[in-house]
């Protein structure tokens, strides 16, 4: 039922039961002479394939892409948003927030007349795209802080500065590592299509794209679910150091 609250128990038999469904749609999809999906058997001959070929190595290639990338999206994006409140800089804000609506193949070639190394292609065209997305999102909590905590800062007779700093800056913390955590699934997305448009530098784009090149259904699958569990992972862990250090942020 609708907003029933349930039991750990139930939850789990939920899920055991959500994974029969799935695993059983897999098996059905890969009967037949045509088949829907690579059977399991040849997603695990994916994987030792993979591995032998060095997917170790190329998933900290991605890994340290994404968080050069994300790092420096963060300091340019609350750079603008922080600047937001300021009537002077705010359009530029507002200007950069449009910027979402490019298309990413047209910036793409803009960079690349500019750096010509390939690792840094694929890092500033995340770090470009990434930095709309984060501008956006953090615009947004800075609208959301309710006028009652600016009046409070303003009785306790701060200057303008004091309460950018005081309300905005280190009363938003735990809301800027959560909007980090939620973009991070974009960095994560995108960083594939990146590293398969520029395959100089490797990472599990390259993989994927040399996988798809030859028609090896079996490794795209494995590749996917190494990625998912990958970010999956990489969201649990950022969530819970939110919560770790911020444990107010859980009432």
């Amino acid at each position: 039922m609708p907003f029933e609250k349930i039991s750990k128990t139930q939850k789990t038999i939920i899920l055991i039961a959500w994974i029969v469904v799935l695993f059983t749609l897999w098996f059905l999809g890969t009967m037949g002479e045509k088949h829907l999906f690579p059977s399991p058997s040849q997603v695990f001959q994916g994987f030792s394939a993979l591995y032998n070929e060095g997917l170790v190595v190329h998933i900290f290639q991605s890994l340290k892409l994404c968080f050069l990338s994300i790092f420096l999206a963060i300091i340019i994006a609350l750079l603008f948003a922080y600047s937001w409140p300021i009537p002077l800089l705010k359009p530029v804000s507002e200007f950069v927030t449009k910027l979402r609506f490019l298309p990413f193949t047209g910036l793409s070639f803009y960079i690349t007349l500019i750096v010509h190394e390939a690792r840094n292609m694929q890092v500033w065209i995340l770090v470009i795209f990434l930095t709309t997305y984060l501008t956006t999102s953090l615009i947004g909590v800075v609208k959301d802080i309710p006028q009652e905590e600016f009046d409070h800062a303003k009785t306790l007779k701060c200057n303008r500065f004091e309460v950018l700093w005081q309300v905005i800056v280190l009363g938003r913390i735990d809301y800027v590592i959560d909007v980090i955590r939620q973009n991070l699934a974009i960095t994560w997305m995108m960083l594939v299509t990146v590293e398969s448009i520029v395959v100089a530098s490797g990472g599990l784009g390259f993989l994927i794209k040399n996988s798809d090149k030859f028609m090896n259904h079996g490794r795209i699958i494995a590749l996917q679910i190494i990625i998912l569990l990958i970010g999956l992972g990489l969201d649990w862990f950022i969530n819970f150091l939110r919560k770790s250090i911020f444990r107010y942020s859980k009432i």
